[in-house]
């Protein structure tokens, strides 16, 4: 226990290891480019506030632009006198407006009885009215009025650059000191006091500056400001390009809680802070590597108790699991909870530097706990995948996808049935959005209403109705499950629902056939045993009988030799049995090989008949036979073929009743050997011509013939064998058997 204890201890140290190996890793990856090899001035923080320094003193000082200068450029184009005049309507429109205007005033004084107030309102109207006209009569005249309204917009403009960049400017020249003079102009700008004997190098030094800004120089060229371009109040300020040369530096004496100055102290703790960070980061990692080696943290994880209960999750929602995880980390690793503008650690915001400690740590631990959880997860996919395709194929068989897409080919295993479905699920879904629009836009109601009564009413119907004709088709089936067959399903239509309805009436009739041939098959198979035991017990019987008689010594030798030649007779008798049927089940098992080659039907017959010669002469039976004088050739195993005749010959002989004639004849129709043996029957046969194939069925119910009942079973058997046919046909006392055989 402690082993594993201690183990496990190791594997949670390794994976705060990793992680902070690898937050670092984002870390100096993401500012690595701020402060290797780098000092203050040379980085993009020094640049931004010196280039909105420069853009600040190029608006307001150097290009020395005033609004006096912008007023002489004015210019009042056609357009501009046209779009002025005719804002508000033509002449006579603006004039009739101005009366409307007034009318009521003037009215209203002169009710109220004051004079003065009506004089006012219609010289007031009067003085408008003579300006709209003079707007038509001069187009000098509304010249002035724009050039006016511009000059107005002008100043406006002016006094907000003051007002927006003044504070700005002032706040950056207690840091930044220059000296540029106009190469064009030769007009200085600066913020040193200088006297005429001083030079800039002895100004600007290291004793006095931070740093120092050269134009012209190898590195900057000359200070070029450009054209400037500024649009307020609807006024377009466009200013030269120009070129300066000097000096600017970050003076020593500025103000230590000057911007500029606290963003210096900042990056000097960053840089600090940025080294601790890389330092720990190659710790962490050698640490990690080092353990690494010790614990085998990856084989550790597979065995850790909750990987077995995660890999019961589908692996596609394992694989979705582990990207969302990752889409947290990638940010979370790389979110620095910096203090400092720029990562340091001297601006706390808002001025806690202990809430900064708890908003660290907490990063600090949710991201191991990330990372723990995203580790152990990458592991368990790359367990997955190194167990082989075979294992691989399993998950994707248990994943949502996968039982998605079988679900959607069940759905279309029948067409019709899966369109009918999506069609269904398209128009309730249809209406609910539409019921949606309705709720937001009421004035569509009246065609939400028409939708639902000929679309949406007609397809609920529908699903009632199949649903109904569904829930019948079960009743009846549970019905048949309980045993009632007498009544079939209806079947309305040749939907799928239909044809299910069919395919049970016909299980149903199957199963009643089932039943039939099952109790049939019962009533034979007592049959079956029933005759074997008659069958084998009656010469047995005899058998044991006569030996008992044979032991008597004072039997006469007469008496003997009959009795061992019936012991003999019913000897062979048995023998034939058990013969028979060890060939009927040799036949039934398929064990038995034939020896096929050509023979001649015809042959074969004859030589059989030729056996029973003397038995159809000491019968009372006349044989009528009709064989073709040309050999009918056909490949087969002649000794079976010979049996089947046999069989046959013997059966003919045994229950053909006495002075019948017997028919045998053999035809050749087609491509098949077709011999046809008819006679008439001694016993009642019955109309059940199968049951003449079964094993021990014979003509005699009462079993007083001599026969095994299986001749008619090993010919069926044998015909079947050689691909042949054997039937049987009963019309009254007249018994058939028609043998066909294919031929060459």
């Amino acid at each position: 226990m402690g082993i594993k204890w201690k183990s496990n201890y190791l594997l949670i140290i390794w994976l705060v290891l990793f992680t902070c190996g690898l937050k670092g890793v984002f870390f100096i990856g993401d500012h690595s480019s701020q402060y290797i090899n780098k000092d203050y001035y040379e980085t993009d923080f020094f640049e931004n506030h010196f280039s909105q320094f420069v853009d600040t003193i190029n608006l307001l000082e150097l290009n020395g632009v005033t609004a006096e200068d912008v007023k002489k450029k004015l210019v009042v184009t056609p357009e501009e006198i046209e779009e002025h005049r005719y804002r508000y309507g033509g002449l006579s429109e603006q004039i009739q407006n101005i009366k409307d205007q007034y009318e009521s005033r003037i009215s209203d004084a002169n009710l109220a009885g004051n004079k003065e107030s009506a004089e006012a309102y219609t010289k007031e109207r009067d003085r408008k009215i003579a300006d709209i006209t003079k707007n038509f009569n001069s187009d000098e005249y509304v010249e002035a009025k724009i050039r006016k309204e511009k000059e107005q917009q002008i100043d406006r403009s002016f006094q907000e650059l003051q007002d927006n960049y003044h504070n700005e400017l002032n706040e950056y020249k207690d840091v930044f000191k220059y000296y540029l003079k106009d190469t064009s102009t030769g007009k200085v700008f600066t913020n040193v006091n200088m006297d005429e004997g001083d030079h800039l190098d002895t100004i600007f030094t290291n004793k006095s500056m931070w740093y120092v800004r050269t134009f012209p120089s190898g590195k900057y060229g000359y200070l070029k400001l450009g054209s400037y371009n500024s649009e307020l109040e609807g006024i377009t300020i466009n200013r030269t390009n120009n070129r300066f040369e000097g000096k600017i530096g970050v003076s020593k004496s500025a103000p230590e809680n000057n911007p500029v100055i606290l963003d210096y102290k900042n990056y000097q703790i960053d840089k600090v802070y940025f080294y601790s960070i890389l330092g720990l980061t190659v710790l962490a990692i050698f640490l990690c590597l080092y353990f690494y080696q010790k614990i085998r943290p990856f084989q550790r994880m597979v065995e850790v108790k909750w990987i077995t209960h995660y890999e019961r999750i589908p692996i596609d929602l394992r694989m979705v699991i582990f990207g969302i995880m990752l889409t947290i980390a990638v940010p979370t690793l790389a979110t620095n909870l910096e203090p400092g503008s720029y990562g340091g650690l001297g601006n706390y915001g808002d001025g806690n530097p202990v809430d900064w400690v708890i908003d660290v740590l907490g990063l600090f631990f949710l991201t191991i706990m990330i990372m723990m959880l995203i580790t152990f997860q990458a592991v368990e996919l790359i367990h997955v995948y190194k167990k082989g395709s075979g294992h691989l194929k399993v998950e994707w068989e248990r994943s949502v996808l996968s039982r998605l897409f079988q679900s959607l080919q069940q759905s279309f295993l029948y067409t019709s049935v899966g369109v009918r479905i999506t069609i269904i699920l398209f128009i309730i879904y249809t209406c609910g959005f539409a019921f949606s629009a309705v709720i937001w836009e009421p004035t569509l109601i009246f065609g939400y209403v028409l939708g639902l009564l000929f679309i949406g009413l007609p397809t609920v119907l529908y699903i009632f109705n199949r649903t109904g004709y569904f829930n019948r088709i079960i009743k009846h089936t549970n019905e048949l499950v309980n045993g009632n067959m007498n009544v079939d399903i209806e079947m309305k239509g040749k939907s799928v629902l239909a044809g299910l309805a069919r395919d049970i009436n016909s299980m149903k009739q199957g199963v009643k056939s089932s039943k039939s041939e099952q109790a049939k098959s019962e009533r034979l198979k007592t049959e079956l045993i029933t005759n074997v035991s008659h069958d084998l017990r009656t010469p047995l019987t005899s058998i044991i009988t006569y030996s008992e008689l044979l032991k008597n010594p004072n039997l006469a030798d007469e008496d003997r030799n009959a009795y061992i030649e019936i012991v003999n007779r019913k000897s062979k008798r048995l023998q034939g049995l058990i013969e028979d049927l060890f060939e009927a089940s040799k036949m039934a098992s398929g064990s038995i090989n034939l020896v096929k080659e050509q023979a001649d039907i015809v042959q074969l017959l004859q030589q059989t008949l030729a056996e029973y010669d003397e038995n159809i002469q000491n019968s009372t039976l006349q044989f009528r036979v009709n064989c073709p004088d040309y050999p009918v050739y056909a490949v087969v195993d002649g000794q079976k073929i010979w049996r089947v005749f046999d069989n046959l010959i013997g059966n003919i002989l045994k229950y053909s009743m006495e002075q019948t004639r017997v028919y045998i004849s053999v035809e050749k129709m087609n491509s098949q050997a077709v011999i046809t043996f008819k006679n008439v029957t001694k016993y009642e046969l019955g109309d059940s011509v199968d049951e003449m194939f079964d094993r021990f069925k014979r003509g005699d119910t009462s079993r007083h013939t001599e026969g095994s009942g299986l001749g008619l079973a090993i010919a069926k058997s044998i015909m079947d064998m050689h691909g042949g046919d054997l039937n049987l046909e009963i019309d009254g006392d007249l018994f058939k058997v028609t043998v066909k055989i294919n031929t060459m």
